[in-house]
């Protein structure tokens, strides 16, 4: 007699339940997603004990006729798809047919639904997989499914279950993903009677935001937009000062589908970089668009992974648009100041008036309100060269002089965060005056270009600040002012930021300028050390360092760029190697350099508790404000902290 058996249906299913079915949070996922595929606006989740004890979804969707109500509860019952074709265009969240019978294998199961608005429905109950009664009432359009002792039947499963506080955490993160995928449907999620979850659902992502993760949030989110010929991207990412210890704020949309996946977020990271510190990742989410015959739904038991067909292409836009709208903004964070309770009026403190000389008209009328010697927030400005003697400094500039800006940037690859300057204002007197003899050939000029097509111009990036250095703070803060407020930049970090630039060009073309030395150095290292750097010796070489094996562990080290900073050279070199074999998968060549230049940058640059004068200052804020990106050093922390005008009189209490 054979071994082998058929296993009943009903432990079959209890089975299934185990792949389909892993918490709580497994439930809400399925029967949310069925409610948001049956076309709903409104979504209410009620759960008591972390989702143990109940379970209740109710939507206001097309619901289910009293046939449909039972065959549903059937394994692989399914009105999604009906051929093999089927399955390569997916639209809908759900399309196996496995969840409903899952869950009813493992709990008790009652459902009230209503294909229409005439208020008769169908009530159907089901315990453990057995069909306890199927009725008619009296129920309002769309589907009504409670869910009650989930894993009564299956002690061994209700024995692992995590504390109610941790299954609830993994329920109303899902819901945020759900609200953000979806923000045309209100959400509703409460708890043993208290709501924790609420959204308007009025098709608003940003509102959804607000929602989630609070007002606060949402007004430092960005907007981003990007297409190419299979994608749509649009969402919302976050400005770098606002940053999460993990991946958890990163909400990432494929068609509706709120999915994991690793490359995409990856692309996302690499948008910012340099503008996020070490181990802190931006809040964002993405929605994109497709055609679904490019994606593959069907690879993980709970639809959280996708393949894509042009993953490649994907990820180039979600990083070229991140980059791109980051670009586009001044990137300087304001100083977070003691929250306080503001009036519904502002009081402003009466001023005094004390006589002082009258400056004279012109200088009135040409300054205005701003302080002596700034410059209108308008205005474009190009960073001055260096004063005379001030490149003796061992600081103020690196080997080689500063890295040149065309107002194009062609070829960089990179956004750039400033405009050039237009040259001297105009006094609008003088302008009449002097267009005047030429009034009536300007007017038949100006009618001509009007009448001729124009290219469509980019809009102008904003400029960094043009900042007036009042003195230093500790040796470490330089204190700047404009028309705007007081800025404190850190020296350390902006020196980084001139530094890494400079090398990181460097680096482009290191074996140019690699210098061969009369005395080598020599460097160790450990057997297995020596065995794997004799494999990558071709990639340092593409850095402009030459080494050749010396006998046993060691090597020499024959050349390297003559731009290294001075002193730090071997120590430059141990640091790369110790990268470079640190590296299990196949060398990136570009990481390389931007590592090596990070290694530079650091090393050469003015370290903290040093004292500059105040020429060296305007030097260093002058080749600050030509970076391509002057706001975050190469690690990512902020170079520039402001303090608004409107902070300050708030300090000192002249405006209440």
């Amino acid at each position: 007699m054979g071994k082998i058996n058929i296993l009943d249906e009903h432990i079959a299913n209890q089975i299934a339940a185990g792949e389909v079915v892993e918490r709580p949070s497994s439930v809400v996922k399925e029967l949310v997603e069925n409610a948001i595929d049956a076309g709903s606006t409104r979504i209410d989740v009620a759960i008591e004990e972390g989702g143990l004890e109940l379970i209740r979804v109710t939507d206001n969707g097309s619901g289910m006729d009293p046939d449909d109500c039972e065959t549903a509860f059937f394994r692989h019952a399914t009105s999604k798809i009906a051929s093999t074709q089927d399955l390569f265009a997916i639209r809908t969240l759900g399309f196996r047919g496995e969840a409903l019978p899952s869950i009813a294998a493992v709990s008790k199961v009652e459902c009230l639904t209503a294909p229409d608005t005439s208020g008769l429905g169908c009530r159907f109950v089901i315990e453990g997989g057995t069909v306890r009664a199927k009725t008619e009432a009296t129920a309002p359009r769309g589907t009504d499914i409670a869910v009650r002792e989930l894993f009564y039947n299956t002690p061994a499963r209700l024995k692992y279950m995590k504390t109610i506080q941790t299954e609830l955490g993994h329920v109303t993160d899902y819901i945020y993903r759900l609200a953000l995928a979806h923000p045309g449907i209100a959400f509703t999620l409460k708890h043993n009677g208290h709501t924790l979850v609420q959204t308007l659902g009025n098709g608003d992502l940003l509102q959804a935001i607000a929602a989630i993760y609070g007002t606060t949030v949402a007004k430092s989110m960005l907007p981003i937009r990007g297409e190419t010929l299979d994608y749509r991207l649009d969402g919302y990412i976050a400005k770098p000062e606002l940053t999460r210890a993990n991946r958890g704020g990163i909400s990432t949309v494929i068609n509706g589908r709120y999915i994991r996946n690793y490359p995409m977020v990856q692309a996302l990271l690499q948008g910012y970089h340099t503008l996020l510190p070490i181990n802190r990742f931006p809040v964002a989410v993405l929605h994109v668009q497709m055609d679904p015959t490019l994606i593959d739904v069907n690879v993980h038991p709970a639809k959280l992974e996708v393949r894509f067909s042009k993953e490649p292409e994907l990820m180039q836009l979600v990083e070229r648009e991140v980059r791109e709208t980051l670009g586009k903004q001044r990137l300087i964070p304001a100083a977070s100041m003691p929250a306080a309770k503001r009036p519904q009026e502002a009081v402003v403190q009466e001023q005094l008036e004390l006589y002082r000389p009258q400056a004279p008209q012109a200088q009135v009328s040409a300054a205005g309100s701003r302080l002596p010697g700034t410059a209108a927030p308008a205005e474009r400005w190009s960073a001055p060269a260096p004063a005379a003697g001030t490149s003796a400094s061992p600081w103020a500039q690196p080997p080689g002089g500063a890295p040149q800006r065309s107002g194009g940037a062609a070829g960089t690859g990179e956004p750039q965060l400033r405009a050039a300057s237009a040259g001297p204002a105009v006094q609008p007197g003088a302008e009449r005056e002097r267009l005047a003899p030429r009034e009536t050939a300007a007017a038949s000029e100006a009618l001509l270009r009007a009448m001729a097509p124009q290219e469509e111009q980019p809009p102008a990036l904003p400029a960094f600040p043009k900042l007036h250095p009042i003195g230093q703070l500790h040796g470490t803060y330089i204190v700047a002012q404009n028309e705007e407020g007081l800025f404190l930049i850190d020296q350390h970090a902006a020196h980084e930021r001139i530094n890494y630039e400079h090398y990181y060009d460097k680096f482009g073309n290191p074996a140019e300028a690699s210098q061969e030395l009369l005395v080598p150095l020599t460097l160790e290292f450990t057997a297995i050390e020596a065995e794997k750097l004799a494999d990558r010796l071709p990639q340092l070489e593409q850095a402009g360092v030459y080494l050749e094996p010396f006998g046993g562990a060691s090597f020499l080290v024959r050349a390297y760029p003559h731009w290294l900073p001075a002193g730090e050279e071997q120590a430059l070199i141990e640091e790369m190697i110790e990268w470079l074999l640190g590296e299990k998968k196949q060398v990136d060549i570009g990481k390389l350099r931007e590592k090596a230049a990070i290694m530079c940058s650091c090393k050469a640059s003015i370290k903290a508790n040093q004292s500059i004068g105040l020429l060296e200052i305007e030097t260093l804020l002058d080749r600050l404000a030509a970076c391509r990106n002057p706001y975050t050093c190469p690690h990512g922390r902020p170079i520039v902290v402001s303090f608004s005008t409107y902070e300050l009189e708030k300090m000192f209490k002249r405006v209440m």
